[in-house]
């Protein structure tokens, strides 16, 4: 690893020593992942706490940069150290420091309280933020398509999500917004739904068992584990919330637009460094998290790259026109009482004053 290079990954209080991203337990191997979408509950209260002024001074644009991600080193942040790892960032004129922030870790309200300057999240944060008086904006969306989906076997020969509902059997799902969402365009469900305690044991065991997943996670490793599954995405049946995107404070991009955009251009060269060759990041990330093996960390690589790559759409490139219609969802689904304004919840780079 380079001297240069420098990250901050919390001390883990856990021994793992299953393969992959998971763990051995007696049910066999469980995923060790994320909450990723916080309830808005919680996001209001840690909102109010975060967002008390701390009273330190405003960071100098000499100093490093913190770049705070919402979980571990994994693919899913796979351009970010692909930028840092070949100099990108410093030939923008940018000294960022990687940060692994940890699991459920509210990394909008940190950027909102001016712990760091940059972070990841996910779009339905970000208007969760807003609704709530946070000035975060979204600068870059490194997922074009929702990563979550149900997992089922394939030998139940079901063809779409709503198979899922109107089928008997059971699905593990935790009580986010896509659930509201699935719920409210199939309501009255032949299939019985469950809390999810992670893990795919359950699954492996049981032909007409169902689950929440990753397709980076879940699929490969009950895959690996002997099993057949099939993975239907969410974003199939109308819920597409960008996700792994790249905020910052409103003041920011305000007072500092050069920044901004040293700082987006550094993350697409990165990211279309590492759509083309993962090995070095992922060796790099590798040694950061050692709960995922090489094999899986090139797996989970392989399985992203056409939720991020679409065709004629730019890297980490978003729309209105996505913005509100998730605003409008989330209204619906009664996350948040009031959707802000689309065009306020990120940045068009065409039209940010500043060098090119």
């Amino acid at each position: 690893m380079k001297d240069s290079i420098r990250y901050a990954v919390p001390k883990r209080s856990t021994h793992f020593d299953g393969p992959g991203t998971g763990r051995l337990s007696k049910a066999g191997i469980e995923p060790i992942r994320r909450k990723r979408f916080h309830s808005p509950l919680l996001s209001a209260a840690l909102a109010l706490l975060c967002l008390i002024p701390l009273g330190c001074k405003r960071e100098q644009a000499s100093q490093p940069i913190a770049l705070t991600l919402d979980w571990k080193p994994e693919p899913e942040f796979g351009g970010f150290y692909q930028a840092d790892l070949t100099g990108l960032f410093k030939s923008h004129g940018l000294d960022v420091v990687l940060k692994s922030a940890g699991a459920g870790a509210p990394t909008w309200q940190l950027v909102a309280s001016k712990q760091t300057d940059f972070a990841t999240t996910a779009a339905d944060q970000v208007l969760i933020a807003r609704s709530s008086g946070a000035d975060v904006v979204a600068i870059f969306a490194v997922y074009q398509t929702f990563p979550q989906g149900i997992m089922v076997h394939r030998a139940r020969g079901l063809h779409s999500i709503e198979d899922v509902f109107t089928h008997p059997g059971t699905l593990a799902a935790e009580d986010d917004a896509w659930l509201k969402y699935l719920l409210a365009k199939f309501p009255d469900p032949k299939v019985t739904i469950t809390g999810y305690g992670s893990g795919i044991a359950a699954f492996l065991a049981k032909p007409d068992y169902s689950q929440q997943c990753f397709v980076t996670s879940e699929p490969l490793l009950a895959k690996r584990a002997g099993g057949d599954p099939q993975t239907f995405l969410i974003a199939d049946a109308g819920y597409n919330p960008y996700t792994t995107v790249l905020i910052t404070r409103g003041e920011i991009v305000r007072d500092h637009p050069d920044r901004v955009k040293a700082m987006v251009e550094a993350c697409r060269e990165g990211w279309r460094q590492y759509l083309i060759d993962p090995s070095a990041a992922n060796a790099t990330m590798g040694k950061l998290n050692t709960e995922m093996d090489a094999q899986t960390f090139k797996d989970a690589a392989a399985a992203q790259k056409p939720l991020i790559q679409t065709e004629n759409v730019p890297l980490g490139s978003m729309s209105v026109e996505r913005w509100r219609q998730l605003g409008q969802q989330l209204l619906q689904l009664k996350v948040i009482d009031k959707a802000p304004a689309a065009e306020q919840c990120f940045v068009d780079m065409d039209k940010l004053p500043g060098k090119s």
